[in-house]
């Protein structure tokens, strides 16, 4: 049964590799990404399940008990973002052939979907500190490889600074864990927890952990460390800038949740209360991000910065509701996130352009398109009943209990102008007179994983009666570092 943990993990790096040896065979290497990434899923959710009803999975790799050996821990919150990473995938798998040219197809791209979904489903299941810089590692690779598919000027102009501030913070990251295991004498997350507790010279515990925080919110592109993230999300294709809009700062910010819910959990009065002025500031400059940029692709990548600002404030005020919110809202951002990358993937396909300055009346032409779009603001929003709403009550709740009126102000005005800003895509590119000199092309293929991930998004606020006494377990077990450390180390 603990073999089970390592599957999500293996599945996709053999599938990589397996399709590496065909990339000019093209029906059939997109034949294979759809059954591997199948597999993957009902792998996953077969998992999924057992641990939700089970218990959490620990596999001890090499027979080497914890905490001498490598050990992987598929808890409840870590299988649920593995279970959404690889619903992602499958919708990605079945939108990128349609969205690609055969060009970047043929330079495998496939094998680098799968090498990166290896490496995020390995970050969200490792459970040591050195093993999860090296799956950052391994999901970076994939990433540099994925943002200069297809050799444009201007990808190469973004990626230079995404791998330079990526690689910046890699060196940080090991440095922050040399110093750690110099402290602590493990690099296990359990036995780390178990041991910060004796450990007498707490103000260089205190600082490592801020440097941990500096390398996590840089990958999470929190306030100020974003800068290198809008463009680099821009420049790629659209399946591509899903894939690293939903997953790569969601790694950063499940890092977050994961060290300073299980670790850095005794100076609670200096590092939360930093996350919830971090959070603030994030949501501020985020949307403002959003608001003065008239491309829909960077208006997209710019609500990413708020949305982590949301989780982020959970994880500062770190109470029951907050917690819940923070992973009720994790998962619904993955979600929505995906499906406004591929919408407005699909809108600049059919416009011929990005620049919402240069089209409009699209409604007339692409209706579904044009209501999809609608659709998903509102759930990015936070407009009831859908999800994003669910997510924002429980932190919007936490965040009053604990006297947080701040941050409660800047949330309710931050969805304001998340709403807007997606609207305004709405009214200028599908409202107006119909453009007759608009191109009529075909989306084939390109709206059903739209319609699939929406309904998703749409189902997790309207079920939310289903789904929250899940997140609510997940909530009760982070702020119960114990349970943790008790099943890692069978204590």
């Amino acid at each position: 049964m603990s073999n089970l943990a390592v599957l999500p993990i293996i599945i996709p790096l053999i599938a990589g590799i397996i399709l590496a040896f065909f990339p000019k065979k093209l029906v059939l290497i997109r034949f294979l990404t759809k059954v591997f990434s199948i597999i993957n899923l009902v792998t996953v959710s077969y998992i999924t399940w057992t641990v939700f009803t089970s218990g959490s999975i620990i596999m001890e790799t090499g027979g080497w008990d914890a905490p001498f050996g490598i050990v992987l821990v598929a808890d409840s919150l870590a299988i649920l973002l593995v279970f959404t990473t690889n619903i992602l995938a499958v919708a990605c798998a079945f939108y990128a052939p349609y969205s690609l040219t055969n060009r970047k197809e043929q330079y495998y791209f496939y094998s680098f979907f799968f090498f990166l979904i290896s490496g995020v489903s390995g970050a969200f299941l490792t459970g040591d500190l050195f093993n999860l810089f090296v799956f950052f590692e391994v999901l970076l690779m994939a990433s540099y490889a994925l943002i200069v598919l297809g050799g444009e000027k201007v990808q190469l102009q973004e990626s230079i600074k995404y791998v330079l501030i990526n690689l910046f913070s890699s060196i940080l990251f090991v440095t922050a864990i040399a110093f750690l295991y110099s402290v602590v004498g493990t690099v296990n997350m359990a036995q780390i927890a178990q041991r910060v507790q004796d450990v007498e010279q707490q103000g260089i515990l205190t600082t490592i952990g801020i440097l941990l925080f500096f390398v996590f919110a840089t990958k999470a592109a929190l306030f100020p460390l974003y800068y290198w993230m809008p463009k680099s999300y821009f420049v790629p294709n659209p399946v591509i800038s899903a894939l690293f809009g939903a997953l790569l700062t969601k790694v950063g910010i499940y890092s977050i949740i994961r060290v300073f819910s299980l670790i850095f959990v005794y100076k609670i009065d200096l590092t939360h209360e930093m996350f919830i002025w971090i959070a603030g500031l994030s949501m501020i400059f985020g949307i403002i991000g959003a608001l003065s940029t008239n491309n829909i692709k960077l208006i997209v990548a710019y609500n990413i910065i708020p949305a982590i600002g949301f989780i982020l404030m959970g994880i500062g005020i770190f109470n029951e509701d907050s917690m819940s919110g923070s992973v009720y809202y994790l998962i619904h951002d993955m979600l929505i996130k995906t499906t406004l990358f591929l919408i407005v993937g699909t809108i600049t396909y059919v416009a011929g352009t990005s620049d919402l300055r240069k089209f409009s009346g699209l409604i007339h032409y692409y209706p579904l398109l044009g209501w999809l779009l609608f659709v998903a603001a509102f759930v990015l929003a936070g407009i009831p009943p859908f999800s994003g709403f669910i997510g924002k009550l429980l932190l919007l709740k936490g965040a009053l209990s604990s006297g947080e009126i701040a941050i409660v102000i800047i949330g309710l005005l931050s969805s304001l102008l998340i709403l807007y800003s997606i609207m305004k895509i709405f009214i200028k590119g599908f409202w107006g007179e119909k453009d007759e000199s608009l191109e009529h092309k075909s989306t084939k293929g390109l709206i059903a994983p739209i319609v699939f991930l929406l309904s998703l998004s749409v189902m997790l606020g309207i079920g939310a009666e289903f789904v929250y006494p899940s997140i609510e377990s997940i909530s009760a077990y982070l702020l119960n570092p114990e349970v943790y450390i008790d099943s890692v180390l069978k204590e």
